[in-house]
């Protein structure tokens, strides 16, 4: 399996920026291996960091961009026939409809830094008809931080960038709870409000 990572990253790093940006629109391998393997090609110098960051940037939205619309589009039977094919599981479903039914559009951020809800968020805003605007700005503005640190991590690996799951790992936690923090405070904040 490492292999035929290893070489459709190979075939992708020869697309340059446009390989990052479908890397990461494609989900076929993992967002955090695609920046990993993007970090390293800025530290040997075949790509700048800055031109990585607006490839990635541009590529995770478009990825979420495209669950958008299934959701906004083919609705819950289309995702539970054809969910299996973008790894969304009716679990994941399940759980960010919870999580976006509790918390509102707010959520589209703060979900994007926690694990298992974080592709699948994207679908119930599509689903209860969430502003397309809105939706691209919380998206973006949660995928930029996103891309810049997996590819300053790949950068810092270099040729260990392979090891990014286990580098990233001890942020992943804490990051998670900050943004689970940030939900709940925009949740709380917009209950006051309507009050």
């Amino acid at each position: 399996m490492e292999g035929f990572i290893i070489a459709i990253l190979d075939w992708l790093s020869n697309l340059g920026y446009i390989g990052i940006a479908l890397g990461l629109m494609l989900e076929v391998i993992p967002s955090e291996v695609v920046l990993g393997y993007g970090g390293y090609l800025t530290s040997i110098g075949n790509i700048s960091f800055f031109g990585a960051v607006i490839a990635g940037t541009i590529g995770g939205t478009i990825a979420q961009l495209f669950l958008y619309w299934l959701g906004y589009y083919g609705g819950r039977p289309v995702l539970e026939k054809y969910g299996k094919y973008l790894l969304i599981s009716s679990h994941h479903i399940d759980l960010s409809e919870e999580w976006f039914a509790k918390y509102g559009s707010g959520v589209i951020f703060s979900a994007r830094f926690i694990p298992v809800v974080r592709h699948a968020i994207s679908i119930p805003a599509g689903m209860a008809r969430m502003p397309f605007l809105k939706f691209t700005a919380y998206t973006m503005a949660a995928v930029l931080p996103w891309t810049m640190f997996f590819l300053y991590l790949g950068f810092i690996l270099g040729d260990n960038w392979t090891g990014i799951k286990d580098a990233a790992r001890p942020f992943i936690i804490p990051v998670s709870i900050l943004a689970l923090g940030a939900g709940t405070i925009y949740f709380l904040y917009g209950k006051y409000h309507q009050r």
